[in-house]
């Protein structure tokens, strides 16, 4: 089977369209199909863009058809949070709506997807589809995951995971416990609030003081996420996943021995999820990301892997002006 690993499309369902037509899909009986070749989704279809419904059954009804396959993005997982009560909290949801903290932001996040669902019976009918998606899809030759092959925490999760890979509601509730101590995030051992984060948002450590950085949503932070993938990346200088002038500016501190994950060489790994820019490029010649920021002005990005052990960048495809 040849696959075109589709990035993040964040309710730019015209963009999907023009990338599905440009890669020889076409609309038959009600779904996008290929004749020869299935489309693997890396989640992230909600929210920001201006059409989020027609995108989420754009990619429902080729995931229904066999034409494609998808995994949860952690859009999809904030979606579910924000729709579901949290029973330990009357009132309240497992993603907060009325935080003095977290409240506005989360909503503000969230915005576009809800203006097109809130108070309807759909809302809870994408809620229930997207539980459905899994978090990883490990194919014979590849593999698929929102933001990070992160061997020990899917091991870790593989008890609160169906045997689709598909996260449970209880771990719903676990999944979003997060530490009240911050220091309490930075230590080895694992959780499955540590463990979703991970895989659907990336590793992240915190930045030596007195260094901070500015995300791309004008919030100043003082973690960073790294560059998992890369084997020798080991200190903050090398490791944050930030532009190289940037990066420049940090210290050659080791970051934390347990955020240095790696690629073990084996099958190659497609990711999304980190709103990269410029003309796409592979990460390395085992590792894709194909988010490249359409939300933001950016591309909408496929690679169109044949079974290739070792990537290819001149198989990575957009459509060009």
């Amino acid at each position: 089977m040849s696959y075109d690993i589709i990035g993040d499309i964040h309710g730019h369902a015209d963009a999907l369209e023009a990338l599905l037509t440009d890669l020889g899909y076409r609309n038959m009986g009600g779904a996008w199909r290929h004749l020869a070749r299935q489309a693997l989704f890396v989640g992230d279809f909600i929210d920001r863009g201006p059409k989020q419904m027609e995108t989420v059954s754009l990619v429902r009804r080729m995931v229904d058809a066999g034409s494609a396959r998808a995994v949860m993005g952690n859009h999809e997982f904030n979606a579910i949070a924000w729709f579901l009560p949290d029973p330990e909290c009357p009132g309240e949801f497992l993603r907060k709506h009325h935080s003095a903290k977290y409240g506005d932001k989360n909503r503000k996040q969230h915005q576009a997807f809800l203006s097109a669902v809130e108070g309807s019976p759909l809302h809870e009918e994408l809620v229930m589809w997207f539980l459905t998606l899994p978090v990883c899809l490990d194919l014979p030759d590849l593999r698929v995951i929102h933001a990070c092959w992160h061997v020990a925490a899917l091991e870790y999760l593989r008890a609160f995971l169906t045997v689709d890979h598909c996260l449970k509601l209880e771990t719903m509730i676990l999944a979003t416990r997060e530490p009240e101590n911050e220091a309490e995030k930075d230590t080895p051992e694992m959780t499955v609030f540590k463990a979703v984060e991970a895989v659907l948002k990336g590793v992240e450590v915190p930045l030596p003081a007195p260094h901070t950085i500015r995300d791309k949503d004008g919030h100043d932070r003082n973690r960073v996420r790294v560059r998992w993938w890369d084997n020798g990346a080991t200190d903050y200088r090398c490791a944050a996943m930030l532009a190289d002038h940037e990066r420049a500016a940090f210290p050659d501190d080791p970051v934390p021995p347990h955020a240095l994950i790696g690629h073990d060489g084996g099958k190659p790994v497609f990711i999304g999820h980190y709103w990269l820019t410029g003309a796409p490029e592979l990460l390395s010649n085992k590792v894709a990301c194909v988010d490249y920021s359409v939300a933001k002005g950016g591309k909408l990005v496929a690679y169109r892997w044949d079974g290739e052990p070792t990537l290819d960048e001149r198989k990575l495809h957009w459509v060009r002006p």
